[in-house]
């Protein structure tokens, strides 16, 4: 059971929400490509019968550095935006209840009188 009413803008908070998860998941989804770009790294540097190329796991963790910069980046990047819309949807709704208690104050005041 509801107790109190659901805001107008309700749609958007919920994909406001959606939009926080799948950024969190992306977030991991980065980091798991990292870790993925370690282990093959510090596998391939591990080969002692393939000496040629070990070029290609400092590659490896190379990249494996810059996808996690990348991927802090971005999710911090995009946190910072769905923080101002979050405060700019719960400002219009708080804003939206008071004009409406308003006016419910003024109407009862008016039969009062």
């Amino acid at each position: 059971m509801r107790t109190k009413p659901v805001p107008a803008n309700t749609n958007e908070i919920l994909a406001l929400e959606r939009t926080k998860l799948a950024n969190e998941r992306t977030l991991l989804s980065y980091i798991r490509s990292s870790l993925y770009l370690l282990l093959g790294g510090i596998g391939i540097l591990q080969l002692k019968d393939f000496e040629s190329i070990q070029w290609l796991g400092y590659v490896a963790l190379a990249v494996c550095i810059i996808f996690l910069a990348v991927g802090v980046f971005r999710y911090v990047l995009l946190s910072r935006r769905l923080y101002k819309w979050n405060r700019i949807l719960f400002v219009d709704t708080i804003s939206e209840n008071v004009e409406k208690q308003s006016s419910g104050k003024e109407k009862l005041q008016k039969e009062e009188v």
